[in-house]
């Protein structure tokens, strides 16, 4: 379980979270965007191709990373998600905040 990040070579913060998004590891994934943010960075891409569950604050901290992203004027995009993390994003209205795509290559494609 944890983070890893890459740059991409158009550019592009490419985040990948492996295992789960949860209460005790929210903060870290936070923090490491943060960074980003901080470095100038602006095209962030949070890959879950890794990732089995998100629970409710680590909805959270996305919703909070989506927003300070923004607020810098960057771009946040989310892809990688399986079946029930997206039925997950629907169910709570989230897939309307997140630009989310299948895989991390069509994610890249769209910056």
């Amino acid at each position: 379980m944890g983070f890893t990040q890459q740059q991409d070579a158009s550019g592009v913060t490419v985040v990948r979270v492996d295992g789960q998004l949860i209460v005790g590891n929210r903060q870290e994934l936070k923090d490491l965007i943060q960074a980003a943010v901080d470095r100038g960075e602006r095209r962030i891409l949070v890959d879950f191709s890794g990732t089995g569950y998100i629970d409710s604050s680590g909805l959270g901290a996305l919703v909070a990373i989506a927003k300070r992203v923004r607020e810098v004027g960057g771009e946040l995009r989310l892809s990688g998600l399986n079946e029930d993390l997206r039925s997950l994003f629907e169910l709570t209205k989230l897939d309307t905040l997140f630009s989310i795509a299948d895989t991390p290559q069509q994610a890249l494609a769209d910056f």
